[in-house]
């Protein structure tokens, strides 16, 4: 594979498509708020690019972290858990991939501050937690189950969602506050759900989150209350006319969620049986996502 694909594929630009999924309800949001005029474009690239590459210096630390621990070859891997796997098959440097990282958090860090600039120093609110959790997340957060759990929603949810309707609006409300949480339960399920095939390899590094603590069954019941949660806050949200009556299009991922949670219960101690499921919930998650930003466009 050519040396700039691999730098690419490390980012695991598949998984990114949720920062983008974010930003554009975020964007939704000021949309409906706000009006299309009141949306500057210029200031919703900067937060998307923003977005991308925080999330894709998450990655990549990870993975840079994960290979230096030894984890990397203890993992089953699977599409959607395990890392890229170019450090251990020798496909990329570590000392390749800690820069293309800290280079990528660069990247972040300095359209942050450009916004802060030119929106306000409130975007610091959640631009300075979201800079921690990205540099924290791997050698520190993880040794925290209920952190380890809660980051990756804090990251797309209240840091990603507010920050972008922030920029866009030039204040916080309660529709974005609302709105936020719905990444925030779907993404702290999403990476809880994709520990599963990687526990034991996990406990082996001193990783402390909800696997390496509970039994796989009752990591799949909590699954299913945090999915929950997800929906009962857009009804919630609807209900207070916090978000409009179009965003119930995001419902309509409420089949597959239903039977999504019942093959994780069923296969929670079957690795091979689940993984599937774990593309199921990918799924369920970016399609919600993006349809409750095209219902907050069509309001």
């Amino acid at each position: 594979m050519n040396k700039s694909l691999l730098y690419v594929f490390e980012t695991r630009p598949q998984f990114i498509i949720l920062s983008v999924a974010c930003v554009l309800a975020a964007t939704g949001a000021a949309y409906w708020k706000a009006g299309t005029g009141n949306i500057n474009p210029i200031y919703l690239a900067l937060a998307l690019v923003g977005a991308a590459s925080a999330h894709a210096s998450v990655n990549i630390l990870n993975d840079y972290s994960d290979y230096k621990s030894g984890l990397d070859n203890m993992t089953c891997r699977t599409p959607f858990s395990g890392g890229s796997g170019f450090l251990p098959k020798k496909l990329l440097s570590p000392k390749a991939v800690l820069f293309f990282g800290l280079a990528t958090l660069a990247v972040t860090v300095l359209i942050g501050l450009y916004l802060v600039y030119a929106r306000g120093w409130q975007l610091l609110l959640v631009g300075i937690p979201g800079v921690l959790l990205i540099v924290l997340y791997t050698d520190y957060i993880t040794r925290s189950p209920l952190l380890c759990l809660l980051a990756p929603g804090l990251g797309f949810g209240p840091c990603i969602v507010l920050g972008t309707y922030f920029v866009l609006q030039g204040y916080y409300d309660y529709t974005a506050l609302v709105l936020s949480l719905i990444p925030l339960f779907f993404v702290s399920n999403l990476l809880l759900l994709n520990q599963f095939p990687d526990a034991k390899a996990d406990r082996a590094v001193g990783r402390r989150h909800l696997l390496t603590l509970l039994t796989p069954r009752k990591n799949a019941y909590i699954y299913a209350v945090i999915i929950a949660g997800a929906y009962l806050t857009l009804a919630v949200g609807i209900y207070l006319k916090l978000l409009p009556p179009f965003t119930l299009a995001g419902l309509l991922s409420l089949p597959l969620a239903i039977t999504t949670v019942g093959g994780v219960i069923r296969n929670s101690e079957n690795i091979p049986s689940l993984v599937p499921f774990l593309g199921r919930n990918v799924i369920v998650i970016l399609s919600t996502m993006l349809l409750i930003a095209l219902g907050l466009f069509l309001s």
